[in-house]
């Protein structure tokens, strides 16, 4: 299963299924794999500093200073290219800091 613009999609054998949800894509690959036992592999979405900057609605530089502080989630990897890290570790990153309590809104 892989998060595809605004689906979720999988796949068993040659079929495909699509679903607005993770949940709903897996409960149609169970309906499609009957009594057949079921192995699902979810490939995480990774995103670079520019992606990461993009969905905390910062820039680039203000991503380099958290990481440079310690402050920001681990990267799932470090390539050549650069780090990178599970855009839902990023998200949850942006709406726990959202959540606490003396941090400006964005508006």
């Amino acid at each position: 299963m892989r998060p595809q613009a605004d689906v979720w999609v999988g796949r068993l054998g040659t079929r495909e299924v699509r679903s607005r949800s993770r949940a709903g894509c897996l409960s149609a690959l169970r309906r499609l794999a009957g009594d057949t036992p079921l192995l699902v592999e979810v490939t995480p979405q990774l995103v670079g500093v520019s992606e990461a900057a993009e969905i905390l609605g910062w820039d680039r530089r203000r991503v380099a200073t958290y990481i440079s502080r310690g402050a920001f989630p681990e990267p799932a990897a470090a390539l050549a290219s650069g780090r990178v890290w599970r855009r839902e570790d990023i998200e949850a990153f942006g709406a726990d800091r959202a959540r606490r309590p003396g941090r400006r809104i964005r508006r």
